[in-house]
Order: structure tokens, then sequence, then C-alpha cells
């Protein structure tokens, strides 16, 4: 006659204390991972300096003003004017022929 073994039912696995904490710690530090790679991915998305904006070339008698009425028609020219000073650096609101302005996006 040949023996037989029974098997017992092995019981579900069990976390620990320690055991739980390890698998918050990793979790956590995935989550963190993931973070940092969408957050570096969002800002490279969001930077303006990727591409240069239109440019324009100022002719002899054009003004800042009218260059900001024609860029951004229907628009408080006042607010156009002082976007365009922004963007190119101006510090007045003289333009020089052969000036090139840098123009917002639109």
């Amino acid at each position: 006659m040949v023996a037989h073994t029974v098997r017992r039912a092995e019981p579900p696995l069990r976390l620990t204390r320690r055991g739980r904490a390890v698998v918050l710690i990793l979790l956590a530090a995935v989550a963190c991972a993931a973070s940092v790679v969408l957050f570096t991915t969002a800002s490279r998305a969001s930077s303006d300096s990727a591409t240069p904006g239109p440019t324009i070339t100022v002719r002899p008698g054009d003004t800042l003003w009218e260059i900001a009425s024609a860029v951004r028609p229907g628009r408080d020219v006042r607010e156009s004017v002082a976007e365009l000073r922004d963007l190119n650096h101006l510090t007045g609101y003289d333009l020089q022929p052969g000036q090139v302005l840098t123009l917002p996006r639109t």
C-alpha cells in the first residue's frame, strides 16, 4: 500500500506591518518619479524660447503704435504697444529703420 500525503492549502500571502510600509514607500517613490517626468515635459513644452516668434523689419516712418494696431487689430493699442515693448526689451517708443522686432504669437 502506498501512503498518500495530503497537502494542506497554503494560506494567502499576508503582509506584515514592515511589508506594508515598504510597499507604500515604493508606491510613493514611483508617484514622485512620474511627477518629475511630467513636470519636466510640461515645462519644456511651454517654453517660448524653443522657437522664435514672427518678426517685422521697421521701415522709415513706422511707429510702434501703427505696428501694434496692425499686429493686433481690434485690441487696445496701449496693451499691444506694451506687449511689443516688453517682448523686444524696448525702453522707449522710438524705432529705427531696419530694426527687427519680434511680434507676439497669435
